[in-house]
C-alpha cells in the first residue's frame, strides 16, 4: 500500500482541485487526512489504485512523495493502539502517520506509515499480523 503525501497552496478551493482531478480520475479515497499552516498545505492519502494516482498527480503537475505503508488490524479495546506504536517506539521505528481505513466490530484496521519498514520488529501485537506489501 502507498501513501501520496502532497504539497498544495492553502487557500480556498486548493484541496477541492485536488480531490477533482482524482474523482474524475475514478479513483477512490481510501484514507486522508489534511492540513494547513502559513500558508501551505499538505496532504497524506491512500487511494485504492496507486498507478493511476501517481500518474494523475504527474499530469495535473502537484508535488508530491510517495512512502510504503504497513496495515495493522488491531482490537477495539482500550490499550490495543498504544501497544503497537510502543513496540514500534522501542524498536526504534518512526511512526510518520496513521490512518483508520475500517472500522467494525471485528476491530479496527490501521495504516502506518514509517520511517524504515523494514526495520520492524519481527511480532507486533496486532490481530493477524502486519502487512507490509
Amino acid at each position: 500500500m502507498i501513501e501520496f503525501v502532497v504539497r498544495l497552496d492553502n487557500h480556498p478551493g486548493a484541496l477541492a482541485a485536488l480531490t477533482d482531478v482524482l474523482g474524475d480520475a475514478g479513483i477512490n479515497i481510501e484514507a486522508m487526512s489534511a492540513w494547513g499552516a502559513n500558508g501551505n498545505g499538505v496532504v497524506r492519502l491512500i487511494t485504492d489504485n496507486e498507478t493511476i494516482t501517481r500518474h494523475v498527480l504527474a499530469e495535473a503537475g502537484l508535488v508530491n512523495t510517495e512512502h510504503r505503508v504497513l496495515t495493522a488490524h488491531v482490537t477495539d479495546e482500550p490499550g490495543s493502539l498504544a501497544r503497537v506504536t510502543r513496540q514500534l517506539g522501542d524498536a526504534g521505528v518512526n511512526i510518520d502517520a496513521l490512518y483508520v481505513l475500517r472500522s467494525s466490530s471485528e476491530g479496527i484496521e490501521l495504516a502506518i506509515a514509517v520511517d524504515d519498514p523494514d526495520s520492524l520488529p519481527d511480532e507486533l501485537p496486532v490481530v493477524g499480523g502486519i502487512d507490509t506489501g
